[in-house]
């Protein structure tokens, strides 16, 4: 039996049209199961910049960070007093503010928008299990924390409430211009590669001072993307949870006749990002609730202001009951499937492979 029967509880998605309106004017999004505790927002239809907020450093004006910039809280790619913000989490979703502009980042009339929520712990706890002391919002069942630090410059670990050890983490300095670093198991301890840019990974032992994560603890050496002194971070920290999260790498085949890898998950996937890490590569991001139905071929880059690609043959997969399987086409494009390309992955369920359908 799995852990997590209905993984909506713990993770979902929601998608939006715009309804336009006044300077000011507010809108709930609703349809969750949970609270949600970090929201990763994108307007489908427009160039507006990803939106990424959570509770522990809270919501409004000034708070948002992009995944597509490297960027501080307070200057983010879009101006939220002019394009609007989200403004309050509810027990079942969000409410948005219009700004004085044309409300592009949430709420523009008729255009289209997407949300992945995850569920934390609700209101931050303090933590001490590592060197550095920690504010966390940790669900410790569904595998994902959020952690808030003052960097020490110098080797140090951070508590991330969990219980079992994390194998995705993104962490982010939000009183700088500074990239967004993310660990991957898959890669290794000296490993990182930076979410806003399409570089291959790269090697440094002073981001994760060489050191996996635990059951308690994450760590980071040095250098100024994990640890800048007096630096204040933000890491999201996912675990993976059998029937409901995978992390993992594959190998591209190249294949020109829609047969490229399979990847095991144990689910069928509501949501998937990817990149290639052994060359340059967009972080590319799938979700059932945009694809209704196999081929998936609508996708954003996580590294990009770009909307949402469409009907793309290069690069689309199907999602499956118990993982997926890359497709792209007679030109499948070097982002998802190069012939002995290297691909880290990040999944979560839409339902355990138990109880999954055929799509």
């Amino acid at each position: 039996m799995p852990a997590i029967k209905k993984p909506s509880e713990h993770f979902d998605v929601l998608t939006w049209t715009g309804t336009g309106g006044g300077s000011g004017a507010t809108r709930s999004i609703t349809g969750l199961n949970f609270q949600p505790d970090f929201i990763w927002e994108k307007a489908r239809s427009s160039g507006s910049g990803h939106q990424l907020l959570d509770s522990v450093r809270g919501v409004g004006q000034n708070k948002v960070l992009a995944s597509n910039s490297s960027g501080d809280e307070p200057e983010a790619p879009n101006t939220e007093s002019l394009y609007g913000w989200l403004s309050a989490i509810n027990s079942d979703g969000f409410t948005l503010t219009n700004g004085t502009s044309t409300f592009d980042n949430w709420n523009k009339s008729a255009d289209t928008y997407v949300g992945w929520t995850w569920k934390g712990g609700g209101a931050a706890v303090a933590n001490t299990a590592g060197s550095i002391a920690s504010q966390v919002s940790a669900n410790p069942t569904a595998g994902f924390s959020v952690v808030t630090y003052t960097g020490t410059g110098a080797n140090a670990t951070v508590g991330h409430g969990l219980g079992v050890a994390p194998e995705f983490i993104i962490v982010k300095e939000r009183t700088a211009d500074r990239s967004w670093n993310v660990y991957a198991k898959a890669l290794g301890t000296t490993k990182f590669f930076l979410l806003e840019q399409t570089t291959e990974a790269q090697t440094d032992s002073t981001k994760w001072n060489s050191t996996d994560a635990n059951t308690s603890v994450f760590s980071v050496g040095s250098a100024v993307g994990t640890n800048n002194s007096t630096g204040s971070f933000v890491a999201y920290c996912w675990a993976p949870i059998a029937g409901y999260s995978a992390f993992g790498s594959y190998k591209g085949n190249g294949s020109t006749t829609n047969d490229g890898p399979f990847v095991y998950l144990g689910f069928r996937p509501k949501f998937i990002l990817g990149r290639r890490t052994d060359s340059t590569g967009g972080s590319w991001m799938f979700d059932t609730s945009r694809n209704t139905s196999n081929l998936a071929d609508d996708y954003f880059y996580a590294n990009s202001p770009d909307g949402e690609f469409t009907n793309i043959t290069t690069l689309n997969i199907d999602i499956l009951s118990n993982g997926f399987k890359v497709r792209s086409g007679t030109s499948p494009s070097a982002y998802i499937n190069a012939s002995g390309g290297t691909y880290i992955y990040m999944a979560f369920a839409e339902s355990p492979f138990k109880f999954s359908n055929a799509r």
